[in-house]
């Protein structure tokens, strides 16, 4: 198998893990879907979340290989400006998976509370030392640095609120939602002076603008879950229609390169917006119901097309080489 030659396997870094992401989080958008849909989407959302998991285990196993074989290569990764933050790709996974665990099997305890305290406990681990990186790192590239993948290791804490009540971690649950949203602003707003300062990521980073879209979306479902009023989840879903909108700008300049594992960075946040939506259409059969449908749509057409290209990706070698700038932090080329 390619990706198992010794060359190939070096390039399979944690970013890896957001195919994980993409297809639990589209699970979880069909289970909501399933409310009104019935039976059909309901199975759906458990065979998204099956493969899900096989993605999971599989690239779980091949990058234990990988980092017995090539230490160097996750060292590499951890010492990385962009890469690093992918690292919270592995903690959210799990938590994702035990939202579909929740959402798909009803399982509340045993190994699906397992499976979310692993990745609970692995996020905020992340977190700490993300930002006791950036803390320490004397090298620090400044403002060229800060792109949206670093709302992984900071926000991806707002996860935790989506099953943690249901596996009987409400209160920690909460807590962790609260170290993510006060992130998500102080990174926000950095990310905006970025952009006013130093420009747009490079072109290669530029699927990375739709992670913008997950911190307000997955928020707004996670208000929901830990019983907050329905006003402020109608506020983050307008926040997070906002930056859908805003990264659709990039789309044009995106499709012009070839693809790449980065795009699959489009998968998560657009189910997530999905999943949000169905949530505050409900059985509204009017607007709002039609643009959830869409959003799901969108989403499910968008993983479908990344998997195909994830294929022939593999088939071909391309998505496991060097690739010169796709993770560079040089500015844009007009600069």
């Amino acid at each position: 198998m390619n990706m198992l030659r010794p060359e190939a396997l070096k390039h399979l870094h944690p970013g890896w893990f957001s195919i994980v992401m993409g297809l639990a989080g589209l699970s979880l958008a069909w289970a909501q879907a399933a409310r009104s849909m019935g039976g059909i989407a309901g199975a759906l959302s458990l065979a998204l979340g099956a493969l899900a998991a096989l993605a999971f285990v599989a690239l779980l196993g091949l990058s234990w290989w990988r980092w017995l074989r090539q230490p160097e290569a996750l060292a590499a990764d951890l010492a990385h400006p962009v890469r690093h933050a992918f690292v919270a790709a592995l903690p959210i996974s799990l938590m994702l998976l035990a939202g579909v665990a929740v959402s798909a099997l009803g399982q509340t305890g045993g190994w699906a509370a397992a499976l979310w305290w692993l990745g609970s406990l692995g996020q905020m681990g992340a977190t700490v030392w993300a930002l006791g990186r950036w803390i320490n790192n004397a090298q620090a590239g400044g403002w060229a640095q800060l792109t949206p993948s670093l709302f992984l290791p900071a926000v991806g804490n707002v996860v935790a609120a989506l099953a943690g009540g249901a596996v009987g971690a409400g209160p920690w649950a909460a807590a962790q939602f609260g170290v993510g949203v006060t992130l998500w602003l102080a990174l926000l707003t950095l990310l905006l002076a970025r952009l006013a300062v130093h420009g747009v990521w490079t072109q290669r980073l530029l699927p990375l603008t739709f992670i913008t879209i997950a911190p307000p979306a997955v928020a707004g479902m996670a208000l929901l879950q830990l019983g907050g009023p329905a006003v402020l989840a109608w506020m983050a879903w307008g926040v997070a229609l906002m930056f859908l909108l805003w990264s659709l700008n990039v789309m044009p300049r995106m499709l012009a390169q070839p693809a790449s594992v980065t795009w699959w960075a489009l998968s998560f946040p657009l189910a997530a917006f999905a999943a949000l939506s169905l949530r505050l259409a409900g059985h509204d059969s009017g607007v709002m119901g039609a643009l959830a449908l869409l959003a799901l749509a969108f989403a499910s057409l968008t993983v479908a097309a990344l998997a195909l290209a994830t294929l022939q990706g593999l088939r071909d070698g391309a998505w496991l080489a060097p690739e010169q700038v796709a993770l560079s932090v040089a500015a844009p080329p007009d600069h």
